[in-house]
Formats: C-alpha cells, sequence, structure tokens
C-alpha cells in the first residue's frame, strides 16, 4: 500500500516512531475494529482510532444523544440531541478523518447477531456500560477468535484490559469475573455518577491498547487488568490467570454458542 501526500503528513508523527513506522501505519489503515457504544467510551475510542487511520471502524450502538449525554460523551454535540448516536458518530468521524470508513450497526448486540457482526473484524473494543452487554462480547470474541480490548468506568474509577483467550494461556472476561452480579448491587453511571473526563481517560487508554493490538508493538495487556483510581491518582496493575473452572475457557467449559445468553 502506497500512502499519498496527504497520508504522509497526516500520519507523519506514527510513521517516524520506529516501533510503528509505514508498515505499521499500513497496518492500521488495513485493520476493521468494532467499537461496542458509542458513548462515554466509546467517543474517545472512537476519535483515536480514527485519528490514527484505523481503516474501517465498526460503531455498534441503538441509542440516541441525550443532553446528560454531553458531560462525557464528547463525539457529540448539543445540536445531536435525539439524533441517533451511530449517525453523530459517523459525521464526527467523517469530520475527522475521510481515509475512515465508518459501518454502522443500529441495533443492540444481541446473541442472534453478536457473532455474526464481531466475525467481520479484527480487534473489537468493548465500551458497553452493562454486565450483560460485556458478557455477551467477551463470549462472542473467545468463540469468533477474534481479541477483545474491554474497559469500564463507574465514579471514579476505571479498568482495562485485553482478552485473548482463544489463543490460549490467557484469561477470557469469565475468568476474572464469573458471573453478573446480582441485579441493584453494581448501581449503574446514571445511578452513581461519573466524572466526565474518566471517560477521556479509559477511553484513550483503550485506544492506545487497541493500536498496540494492530500493529503489535509494545506488551498486551492480555493477563493483566490495570485499575485507575482518580481520586488518588493511582494506577494499580493486576496479573490475571485463566480460571481451569471458566465456564467459557475452562477444561470442562459449558458454554459452547450464545443460546444461553438473553435476545
Amino acid at each position: 500500500m502506497d500512502f499519498s501526500d496527504d497520508q504522509i503528513e497526516r500520519y507523519a508523527r506514527h510513521i517516524i516512531l520506529k516501533e510503528i513506522g509505514g508498515a505499521g501505519q499500513q497496518k492500521l489503515l488495513a485493520a476493521k475494529v468494532l467499537v461496542v457504544g458509542a458513548g462515554g467510551l466509546g467517543s474517545p475510542l472512537l476519535m483515536y482510532l480514527a485519528a490514527a487511520g484505523v481503516g474501517t471502524l465498526g460503531v455498534i450502538d441503538d441509542d440516541t444523544v441525550s443532553l446528560s449525554n454531553l458531560q462525557r460523551q464528547i463525539l457529540h454535540k448539543t445540536a445531536d440531541i435525539g439524533r441517533a448516536k451511530v449517525d453523530s458518530a459517523t459525521e464526527a468521524l467523517a469530520a475527522l478523518n475521510p481515509d475512515v470508513r465508518v459501518v454502522i450497526h443500529p441495533h443492540r448486540l444481541t446473541a442472534a447477531n453478536a457473532l455474526e457482526i464481531i466475525a467481520g473484524y479484527d480487534l473489537v473494543a468493548d465500551g458497553s456500560d452493562n454486565f450483560g452487554t460485556r458478557f455477551l462480547v467477551n463470549d462472542a470474541c473467545y468463540l469468533a477468535k477474534v481479541p477483545l480490548v474491554s474497559a469500564a468506568i463507574g465514579q471514579f474509577e476505571g479498568q482495562l484490559s485485553t482478552y485473548k483467550a482463544h489463543q490460549g494461556g490467557q484469561p477470557c472476561y469469565r475468568c476474572v469475573f464469573p458471573e453478573k452480579p446480582p441485579e441493584g448491587t453494581v448501581p449503574s453511571c446514571a445511578e452513581a455518577g461519573v466524572i466526565g473526563a474518566l471517560a477521556g481517560v479509559m477511553g484513550s487508554l483503550q485506544a492506545v491498547e487497541v493500536i498496540k493490538e494492530i500493529t503489535g508493538i509494545g506488551q498486551s495487556m492480555a493477563g493483566r487488568l490495570t485499575i485507575y483510581d482518580a481520586l488518588d491518582a493511582r494506577f494499580r496493575t493486576l496479573k490475571l490467570r485463566p480460571d481451569p473452572l471458566c465456564a467459557l475457557c475452562g477444561e470442562h467449559a459449558t458454554i459452547h454458542d450464545l443460546t444461553l445468553h438473553a435476545a
């Protein structure tokens, strides 16, 4: 793939990095990444992936923009209130980088469509805001053999990890969180609140990990979980191990398809 003059200028700061260079930038331009959710995490994530020149960005979200979103969902503007988030996102990403092809999925990810959608991408970045979707994305990525970069935020804390259990020797999301917590025990951002800039921190870190996975540089976050405490301005990283009893990737796995998930 030859770069145009505009591309050489646009991606110059990547190309001069010896770890990325022209070959790494070509990998980014050829990559297809699905972002689950165009909200708090998805906003900075999508913007940085588009700016980096990821060639195809899939965006799945069935929600519309509301005024309360704008405190953290920087992909959208006040004028977008009431619009589908996928439409607002497409417009913003096209304005940022016309090199990028945006594929919209204006519906909820379900057990009926997850495998078909995810199988069309090289990597998935999950920015969803509920445990049900996180489990579904994890299971579909494992079954489709697609790497997953997952982040979550709440109040003043964020979490980030990469899951590639299908490659062997690494944990999946279920190894770390075996079951969804009981209803009402973990409040949503709407119930408990979240500092808006936290979404920017974690979504940006998520974008870095996606770029690393695509280009093959640095140390993968697979097998590690980073936790950011914004109030203490402190990062800590935990080592993760595969769970031999995991229902998805363990020695006696009981999940072999997505039929156990509610549609």
